[in-house]
């Protein structure tokens, strides 16, 4: 009989060490992308409750006599809507330049009233940045050439 000698594993090839960094790259990633998803799905619960009041009201929310998903795809479009005004309102100088191009659009498609109401919000929370002495431009009004 002849005895066996255990082999040395071969050390992995350039491309199995790549594809292994893929792998593991992705695997990472999702998970971070699960775990912010359920931290997410948390909020929403929360602000779900929070918008309802108590928890017996949570059950109007299946809207019964309206096709399931119809109401997936209100909700789901008023959850994208609410995320981003919530991300505005707590930023409102970020989306300065969004707001204003979105006032533009609006205005030129015809959409006054909703024009108006982005360019009312915009002027309150982000007005236009006047010039600082600092930024090359003299004083205003003070005697400047």
């Amino acid at each position: 009989m002849t005895e066996m000698i255990p082999s040395t594993p071969a050390s992995p090839s350039p491309e199995e060490e790549a594809e292994f960094e893929v792998m593991r790259t992705d695997a990472v990633l999702a998970g971070r992308a699960m775990s912010a998803g359920e931290f997410l799905a948390g909020l929403v619960a929360n602000g779900m409750l929070a918008t309802v009041g108590q928890p017996d009201k949570l059950p109007a929310d299946l809207e019964p006599d309206v096709d399931p998903a119809v109401v997936q795809r209100i909700f789901e479009r008023g959850l994208a809507v609410g995320l981003h005004a919530g991300k505005a309102s707590a930023t409102p100088r970020l989306y300065r330049d969004q707001m204003l191009r979105h006032q533009a659009q609006l205005e030129q498609a015809g959409f006054r009233a909703m024009e108006g109401l982005v360019g009312r919000s915009r002027r309150l929370v982000a007005p236009e940045q006047v010039a600082h002495p600092a930024d090359g431009e003299g004083p205003r009004g003070h005697g400047a050439v």
